[in-house]
């Protein structure tokens, strides 16, 4: 049974973790090491996470382990378009992919965002991502594109 919860601000730590999860390796490709969350590109996702006001993170948690986690922040990261705009970022470990458990916590933070006012929310993907569909079907939409992803939008209201 997944259980879609807020984040407590003690597992915020995590959110290094979910974070190399979240980044997309496409098949063949060797994954790059841990530390490639150290640079200043991808530390912007996480760094002081729970300081700003747009800082919300939610879990999903089986057998009372957390398994995945959706978190959105006002940032200048690959899919920001405005300062009015927080980025989302999703991540499963790999196990619990393609069950149905990141659907099930990308519903539950919009819910989230509505209920504190959030008018849109954005993310960046990369094109050959498998994710891109998922969000296509939660009405996110391609606002801008480079060769290798997609900058979508979500209107929350």
């Amino acid at each position: 049974m997944v259980c879609i919860r807020n984040m407590h601000e003690t597992e915020y730590p995590l959110l290094k973790d979910f974070l190399y999860e979240a980044i997309y390796i496409p098949e063949g490709v060797t994954p790059p090491p841990k530390s490639v969350i150290e640079i200043p590109e991808l530390q912007v996702y996480i760094a002081d996470f729970g300081k700003q006001k747009w800082d919300i993170a939610m879990v999903a948690e089986v057998d009372k382990k957390v398994i995945g986690a959706v978190w959105a922040r006002m940032m200048h990261d690959y899919g920001h378009i405005d300062d009015d705009t927080p980025s989302l970022s999703i991540s499963l470990y790999e196990a619990y992919r393609g069950n149905g458990i990141g659907t099930a916590l990308l519903k539950k933070m919009f819910v989230r965002l509505k209920e504190n006012g959030c008018r849109q929310v954005s993310l960046s993907v990369q094109k050959a991502n498998d994710a891109v569909r998922l969000y296509q079907r939660f009405g996110f939409e391609t606002v801008r594109e480079n060769a290798e992803e997609y900058i979508m939008r979500k209107r929350l209201l």
